[in-house]
């Protein structure tokens, strides 16, 4: 990894960890994206606009990332649909079943020291080890 890589993941690093902090110490509120993502949804309208806000923060980020640096957008299409639909529910309903997402227990659960982010985001990545491995395997 060259340097201006490494500095620029440091950075993003930095950035998503300044953000969480403030969503919980100024709006009381997790930055877990699937509960923001729902909480659009199912909440209250009152708060549909900071979650919203939210949603369109991250996916402008991209945009802005690449007129700032002029590295394309990478686009994954080499996977059957298929497989991505189902990778889409399985990630869903480990969601759900695990009550929140890498970004939740990962970045704001286990700074907060929650031991069900802990083992959650250690589950996460235990898991993540062995599809990657399995379709490495496979499809090569």
């Amino acid at each position: 990894m060259n340097t201006n890589n490494f500095l620029m993941a440091a950075a993003g690093g930095a950035l998503i960890g300044i953000s969480s902090v403030l969503l919980l110490w100024l709006n009381g509120r997790i930055a877990g994206i699937s509960g923001i993502m729902n909480g659009m949804f199912t909440r209250h309208r009152s708060e549909a606009g900071w979650r919203f806000t939210f949603v369109v923060g991250l996916i402008a980020g991209a945009f802005v990332y690449h007129y700032a640096t002029g590295e394309a957008l990478i686009e994954r299409n080499d996977y059957p649909l298929w497989m991505t639909i189902s990778g889409g529910l399985l990630v869903g309903f480990g969601t759900r079943m695990g009550s929140g997402c890498t970004s939740g227990h990962g970045i704001c659960g286990i700074g907060r020291l929650s031991i069900r982010s802990i083992v959650a985001t250690a589950l996460f990545v235990l898991v993540g080890i062995i599809t990657a491995t399995t379709l490495y395997r496979v499809m090569s």
